[in-house]
């Protein structure tokens, strides 16, 4: 459901046809109309204060709703029923084709990239970036996500604004083959300076019992590393830093791209599922990792099993301007990039030698161009070679 100001609320429901949004039923007390209750007449004092004065706009909420309808229908996959009651949205896994599954559910917010987004007032974008952190993290559990909601508040709700976010939420489904089944906004007068606003997001996946990732990961075989789109939406705090430091404005030109720098710095967060669910059907895949925060160095470890870890030759890709300017303005080591940033690789998948020509081409089928970039050795933790920088 989306619950606007605080009674009213929004279930995305399917049809054969189209999945329309449902509000649920509200009590408004005007004009000085009496409601009964036990037989006692309630009336309006005269000249009271409404909901609208003390700062949350119902109406507006209305508003948003009717206009975020075209983007949620565009989200619509196998499964979604319509919720019971207006409090709620339900989902049929055996419509969605399952047999014996388990659940995974992830969730996840986009950290301070959002105040780059509220200060160039480009919002267009992140809501791409909150479907991404949370479906990206599914698959690497062997899950295929089959639905998102999202949580948006504000202190004021500004229609423009949150239909742009919220047509962006819906673009990152669309594009993971996920449905936005709900949600909720929530106007919260004194809780946000003007402009302002929060932003996380939940999923939930399947995949059939016996499936999950990790497994089968053994000595020898291959890490693949699939191309990042930029910081994607992990080590914020730091760039900001590092753009403080170097005295420009989000509207400046980039130094490494056509465009603002602004702009360049909200490129959205790249979505690995079709890709990666195109592998996980291959059987091609024995591990998956989502490359956010703590980089390579953190997280591609949480999927090795005791007694292995990974050896990665820094020279098997090119590292992306961006991340260049960021260590050259900032002075980081190549260490504190690696465990801070996802260094151009967004997701590295383990595969057993025998099958990396299989994994490259369901990587290849969405658009991710794979590189071999190392292998699992014994030992813990993870090992470079070459040079990043």
């Amino acid at each position: 459901m989306r619950r606007l100001a605080d009674g009213q609320a929004l279930v995305l429901r399917k049809a054969r046809v189209q999945r329309p949004l449902r509000r649920g039923a509200q009590c408004t007390n005007r004009g000085g109309i009496g409601l009964q209750a036990r037989g006692r007449a309630m009336t309006s004092p005269k000249n009271g204060i409404t909901y609208a004065e003390a700062g949350v706009d119902i109406d507006a909420g209305n508003a948003l709703v009717e206009r975020i309808k075209p983007a949620a229908k565009r989200t619509t996959r196998p499964g979604v029923m319509a919720g019971l009651g207006g409090f709620g949205a339900l989902f049929d896994l055996k419509e969605a084709g399952f047999v014996d599954p388990v659940l995974v559910a992830a969730t996840d917010g986009v950290g301070t990239k959002l105040r780059i987004a509220i200060d160039t007032g480009n919002v267009d974008s992140i809501g791409i970036d909150l479907v991404a952190m949370c479906v990206n993290d599914l698959v690497c559990q062997g899950a295929e996500p089959l639905f998102f909601l999202d949580y948006f508040a504000t202190g004021k709700l500004e229609l423009d604004q949150a239909t742009a976010i919220i047509e962006g939420i819906a673009e990152g489904c669309a594009r993971s083959g996920c449905a936005l089944i709900g949600g909720e906004t929530a106007e919260m007068p004194g809780m946000y300076d003007a402009g302002d606003f929060d932003l996380a997001g939940f999923s939930v996946g399947a995949m059939e019992r016996g499936t999950e990732l990790p497994r089968d990961v053994a000595e020898g075989d291959v890490l693949l590393g699939l191309p990042s789109d930029g910081v994607h939406s992990n080590g914020y705090s730091l760039v900001r830093k590092v753009v403080e430091l170097s005295g420009l404005q989000w509207s400046d030109d980039c130094p490494w791209e056509v465009g603002t720098l602004g702009a360049a710095l909200l490129t959205p967060t790249r979505l690995y599922v079709k890709g990666a669910v195109a592998a996980l059907r291959g059987d091609c895949v024995s591990a998956l990792a989502h490359i956010t925060g703590g980089g390579l160095t953190e997280n591609l470890p949480r999927v090795l099993p005791e007694g292995l870890g990974a050896d990665i030759d820094l020279d098997a890709w090119d590292l992306p301007p961006v991340f260049k300017w960021l260590a050259a303005q900032g002075g980081m080591a190549e260490a504190e990039m690696l465990k801070t940033f996802n260094a151009g690789l967004g997701m590295v998948a383990v595969v057993s030698a025998d099958k990396v020509a299989a994994a490259k081409e369901a990587f290849a089928s969405d658009g991710h161009a794979a590189i071999e970039i190392g292998r699992i050795t014994t030992g813990d933790g993870v090992r470079y070679t070459g040079s990043l920088l």
